[in-house]
């Protein structure tokens, strides 16, 4: 059985472009058929929160390495080389479930 991975969605505050982000992601999950539970949060967060998840999506700069794949999903806020990082996240979700 394929597990629920775990997802953090994570902006600067964690409200307005990880709201935007989410949703895109959801969307992009469901098309692939990949069982996930998102979180949002603020970025500032996401060091203490990496050992309970499997991935984390970010839409600013990441202010440090982690122990989980780390995507920069700014491509959903422009509209620029969306498909790459949407195919960065689906490899990332099928590599952790």
């Amino acid at each position: 059985m394929i597990r629920k991975i775990k997802v953090l969605v994570a902006c600067g505050a964690g409200i307005a472009t990880s709201t935007v982000v989410m949703k895109k992601v959801e969307e992009l999950f469901a098309k692939h058929n990949i069982p996930a539970d998102i979180i949002q949060i603020k970025i500032a967060e996401a060091a203490a929160k990496q050992d309970e998840a499997d991935m984390l999506i970010s839409t600013t700069m990441l202010p440090t390495e982690y122990s989980i794949p780390a995507i920069k999903a700014m491509a959903f806020l422009t509209g620029i080389n969306t498909e790459k990082v949407e195919n960065e996240i689906v490899e990332a979700a099928k590599s952790v479930q």
